[in-house]
């Protein structure tokens, strides 16, 4: 359930692998996961367009591989040395091969960094586009996936046509999370939790002020449902 919270090893336990990267492509055939942060001294410049429904996420920098060398000089690769794909190059084949109607759009869970040891859900988004620019030293990826509705049943085909969701900003989890002090409002449990919207974005809450998000335990946030408390 998107704005679940999670740990990270939960996560690895979920996705049946060890998230060691931020770029894990074709998991089980079925989807691809990616880990975010918007946090400061966060290592890629990913952001949030059209009031959170569009995530642009970059690339990965080449490996360090001395002391002397500087991956943030480097492009960032395609290829690995011996001429198989990256993360990057898997990805950007993938959204390639969407743009000229070869195949449906990847599959993506996205996983966001709030603080160190705190994880949210950020849902199932669809990889629509990949490009490559300049930045300060080097050309980097730049990935483009659009945050939908649905698509949790990784067994269904993708579907072009779903509907757009947006996203609850960094920002605002980060206060909600501080202001709740990582409990839930209702009973206090520090565990289960998802940010929840007061009044529900489908009856016209907003998700861009911490005042409208609280943070209720799996058993309060299924008890409320879509009903405003």
């Amino acid at each position: 359930m998107a704005n679940e919270i999670i740990s990270y090893l939960e996560m690895c336990q979920r996705e049946g692998t060890n998230l060691q990267r931020g770029m894990n492509y074709g998991l089980g055939g079925t989807h691809s996961v990616i880990l975010m942060s918007l946090r400061s001294n966060a290592p890629y410049r990913d952001r949030l367009d059209d009031d959170g429904s569009v995530l642009i996420y970059e690339g990965h920098d080449e490996p360090r591989r001395s002391l002397a060398q500087d991956p943030k000089k480097l492009d960032q690769p395609q290829f690995r040395p011996k001429g198989r794909l990256t993360q990057n190059g898997y990805f950007h084949g993938a959204a390639q091969s969407y743009k000229r109607g070869e195949r449906l759009p990847e599959r993506v869970r996205v996983y966001e960094k709030i603080l160190s040891g705190v994880w949210s859900y950020n849902g199932v988004f669809h990889l629509v586009d990949s490009w490559q620019e300049p930045d300060e030293h080097r050309q980097v990826f730049k990935f483009k996936l659009i945050a939908v509705e649905g698509e949790e049943d990784l067994q269904q085909s993708t579907s072009p046509s779903a509907e757009r969701r947006r996203i609850i900003p960094s920002a605002v989890k980060l206060a909600v999370w501080k202001r709740d002090e990582g409990k839930c409002v209702v009973c206090k449990a520090s565990d289960e939790l998802h940010f929840d919207h007061v009044i529900p974005f489908s009856r016209g809450g907003t998700s861009v002020t911490a005042e409208n998000v609280q943070l209720l335990c799996t058993r309060h946030n299924l008890e409320k449902s879509n009903k405003i408390v």
